[in-house]
């Protein structure tokens, strides 16, 4: 199933795509793709229903982040070998792990709004992983049952603010607008293997991101087990889980990095596609 949010930030909607791929309201049988909703249950009771009988949502609607009152936004940092490799950065020993604010979370194309001060806001195209089932302890062989779904995620980043205001990636990670989610929260079954996962990422028609999950240092199952035994993962709990080569902050001789008027359009095979106008706060 594509699961989808519609309408206006802080007001969205339940929605589902059906087989021919028009929107379809859920309102009448969830408030929400959030928490609860995401279990293994809940999810077979809505691929139960008969889609194609659902109320059609009209018009073209803004979609939202496709999971809503997210728990935690858990991200992890250099977790592709050949990203790591162009960064210089030694692959780690066990998953680095940074959170990113709720308050970063927008739709997958609504504006991402350059804070004041920022000089160097960069884009990093990665898979999100979405909790369905609480999970504590749980071992490589079970984690992906805890799954409800995948969906794209841009960790928008200012590396100023990541690296030189002293302090954690936090700081650079968190700003409103840096973390687009979405357009859909595409079930764990129609994705055989979130390990071999084509991704791009453009910026205003110019391919800078071309990446597949293969490289991944640590699988999602291995960051499921990991990040349990440090925590309990909750339903709704979004991980983001590492991004490609390309990132403008490594490109030579001169790094590159985003200004106002840019565009960028990311996808990820079978997960739909993002696309954001660079604005800047006032």
């Amino acid at each position: 199933m594509k699961l989808v949010r519609y309408g206006a930030l802080g007001a969205e909607k339940p929605g589902i795509f059906d087989a021919n791929g028009v929107l379809r309201d859920l309102s009448d049988h969830v408030p929400d793709i959030a928490g609860e909703t995401l279990s293994d249950p809940a999810l077979q009771a809505l691929r139960a229903l008969d889609h194609a009988n659902l109320p059609e949502v009209p018009g073209n609607p803004r979609i939202g982040a496709c999971v809503g009152n997210i728990g935690k936004f858990l991200c992890i940092g250099l977790n592709y070998a050949d990203h790591a490799a162009e960064t210089g950065a030694a692959i780690p020993e066990h998953p680095i792990l940074f959170c990113k604010a709720n308050s970063a979370i927008v739709g997958p194309n609504d504006d991402v709004s350059m804070p004041r001060g920022s000089v160097k806001t960069d884009w990093e195209v990665e898979l999100g992983v979405v909790i369905g089932k609480t999970a504590k302890y749980v071992s490589q062989a079970e984690a992906l049952d805890h799954v409800a779904g995948y969906c794209i995620v841009n960790d928008v980043s200012e590396r100023h603010f990541q690296k030189k205001l002293t302090g954690q990636w936090t700081k650079g990670k968190s700003c409103d607008t840096f973390g687009p989610t979405g357009p859909w929260l595409v079930t764990r079954d129609e994705i055989a293997d979130p390990q071999n996962l084509d991704m791009t990422l453009d910026v205003n028609g110019k391919r800078m991101q071309n990446g597949n999950t293969r490289t991944m240092i640590f699988t999602v199952a291995e960051i499921i087990e990991h990040l349990s035994n440090l925590m309990t993962l909750h339903p709704g709990d979004v991980i983001s889980t590492g991004t490609p080569p390309g990132v403008g902050e490594a490109i030579k001789p001169d790094p590159v990095f985003l200004k106002t008027g840019d565009v960028m359009e990311l996808s990820i095979e079978g997960l739909g596609k993002q696309r954001q106008n660079v604005t800047q706060d006032a």
